[in-house]
């Protein structure tokens, strides 16, 4: 799986993450923690009883569920993806930090994954009393209900499709200390899909604590705009100069100054964006795409070189000719 070995039972995975785009060698992969079963065994055995579906109706959302669809998303090799959100009553998030949510105990996150026409599974990322958990519910062939599994499974339903375990979401989720990705002012800012939930809604509904003092929005021309947030989507939650400090092990979590994150506040310049300050000659050299490593790792799908390290078999190709293509434009 993502080319390297995986043993589930010990958390122990075989890979190498690079240290940042500049990088062509490797560094030792470092272990997430253990699956916290005590955690998990919180959380119930099926879909059907997690608050996602009216009772008794797979394909029915319930009521107090919103679905959402962040403006920028993450590359999952090609699947199709649906996302739901619900916040305990009477609850506000605080929007205090309006580039680092914290969402109140209770909160619930539901991510549906759909390959090749086949939905083999829906993520759970819940927030316990003592922080987040996720768990993935594997779908059954009948299509009738999914199954808790939280240590994962390879090529799911017949698919080229991977699980991840839970303790695998650390990867990603673990770098940003909201924990919850895609949900925020940057990407809710458009209205991207038909009854899809936006931050103006949030915001008239009374469910963050703040409103931003202007709309987020990304500066730049079209391209710009799509380049800069498909980092922001598929790098950032990994490259960015506010990542929490972790006692454990370091999990995907780069040593490197690359900051990918899209601010609400990021002004009307693109060169004054993170990603140019940081990145420019370290990742990518403007008007020269052949010598930016940056698209280097991202064409590319091996156990030793590869960009995201994870989570990821087959190469974006549409991404790698938009960033191509913006690089060509610096």
């Amino acid at each position: 799986m993502l080319g390297r070995a995986r043993e589930r039972g010990g958390a122990v995975l075989s890979a190498f993450a690079l240290a940042g785009c500049v990088t062509l060698g490797c560094q030792p992969y470092r272990k997430c923690d253990p699956v916290r079963d005590a955690a998990v065994g919180e959380l119930p055995v099926r879909l059907s009883l997690t608050g996602l579906h009216a009772p008794g109706f797979a394909e029915s959302i319930a009521p107090d569920v919103r679905s959402f669809r962040p403006r920028f998303e993450l590359w999952s090799d090609g699947a199709s993806k649906r996302r739901w959100v619900w916040l305990p009553p009477g609850t506000r998030i605080d929007t205090s930090d309006m580039d680092s949510w914290q969402f109140p105990v209770g909160t619930k996150f539901w991510k549906e994954f759909t390959r090749d026409g086949v939905r083999v599974e829906t993520r759970l990322l819940q927030r316990l009393p003592d922080g987040w958990i996720g768990v993935a519910y594997l779908w059954q062939k009948d299509g009738k209900d999914a199954f808790a599994a939280p240590y994962g499974a390879i090529d799911a339903l017949g698919t080229p499709h991977n699980v991840p375990a839970s303790n695998e979401c650390d990867a990603c989720h673990a770098g940003r200390s909201s924990y919850a990705l895609g949900f925020s002012a940057v990407q809710l800012a458009q209205q991207t899909a038909s009854e899809s939930l936006t931050l103006e809604e949030l915001i008239q509904l009374g469910l963050v604590s703040e409103a931003p003092a202007v709309t987020p929005e990304v500066p730049g021309n079209e391209t710009e705009q799509a380049a800069l947030g498909y980092l922001h989507a598929n790098c950032s939650h990994c490259h960015n100069a506010s990542r929490p400090k972790r006692s454990g092990s370091r999990c995907f979590d780069p040593e490197s100054d690359i900051d990918f994150l899209l601010r609400a506040d990021e002004g009307p310049r693109v060169s004054e964006t993170n990603t140019y300050r940081t990145a420019t000659d370290a990742c990518f050299v403007k008007g020269q795409p052949n010598s930016s490593s940056m698209l280097d790792l991202m064409g590319q799908r091996s156990r030793f070189k590869q960009m995201p390290p994870l989570a990821s078999e087959v190469v974006d190709t549409a991404a790698v000719d938009l960033l191509r293509r913006w690089i060509e434009e610096m």
